[in-house]
């Protein structure tokens, strides 16, 4: 199978404007995505799809690929589908720009999903570690049944522990999908849903259209980037991994 990686870059985020070019380290957010994820050595090809002149500058400049979309989209499915609708591939995954620090085994396993013929589209997921983190809304959290296909993705606590006597492990959903091409263009051409609109969850749309995600757990914990407080993380996890 062919398989390539695209990264959806937005400039103009809504919780953190401009975020994919704040330096980090030596090199920008953006920079660090596209970099990392080549060094997997997992993909045919590694492509930033963008709206900004601004990060496809970033991205040429310094040797990679990049390309501009040619309409406005509202999410990065969106935005990587109109890219990958022209190319001859089977496996289209989604790298989240603003998730700098890419773990190659978690990638290799994301892709091995697709060994299943029923899979359509995967994910990864982790446990959370930090329990401060879990009613925060900026981080999706996600339940599974019991052949690891998802159930829900919100913003809320899920599950609620209700029970207490039970315990419980709460899975933070990590921004990375893998689609076979048909489940991606497929997605295009859905109206966005209900759930979709209400929590700002792009993989929702599959869930209400009858289609599960295979999530894939890993222990990785790396740092998303999506308020400016998490680019000090950030920093303090290059640090730790680079000494």
């Amino acid at each position: 199978m062919k398989k390539i990686a695209m990264i959806p870059a937005r400039y103009a985020a809504t919780r953190f404007p401009f975020k994919l070019m704040q330096p980090l380290g030596n090199k920008t957010v953006i920079r660090h995505t596209y970099d990392n994820t080549v060094a997997t050595g997992l993909f045919d090809e590694v492509l930033v799809v963008t709206d900004s002149e601004i990060i496809f500058k970033e991205i040429v400049d310094n040797g990679g690929h990049a390309v501009m979309s040619k309409h406005p989209h509202e999410s990065g499915s969106d935005r990587i589908a109109e890219a990958a609708a022209a190319m001859e591939v089977d496996i289209i995954l989604n790298v989240q720009g603003d998730e700098p620090f890419i773990d190659a085994g978690a990638l290799r396993k994301l892709l091995n999903a697709f060994e299943d013929e029923s899979v359509q589209v995967a994910s990864l997921m982790k446990p959370f570690t930090d329990m401060s983190l879990v009613a925060n809304p900026n981080y999706v959290k996600v339940t599974v049944d019991k052949k690891m296909n998802s159930l829900l993705f919100s913003r809320s606590v899920i599950p609620y522990h209700r029970e207490t006597s039970l315990q419980v492990v709460y899975y933070e959903h990590i921004g990375v999908y893998a689609f076979r091409k048909k489940a991606l263009l497929q997605f295009t051409l859905w109206e966005m849903t209900p759930l979709e609109s209400l929590e700002k969850i792009e993989c929702l749309r599959y869930l209400e259209n009858g289609i599960q995600l295979r999530m894939i757990q890993t222990e990785h914990a790396g740092v998303k980037i999506d308020v400016p407080e998490d680019l000090a993380r950030a920093e303090q996890y290059l640090a730790s991994i680079t000494e």
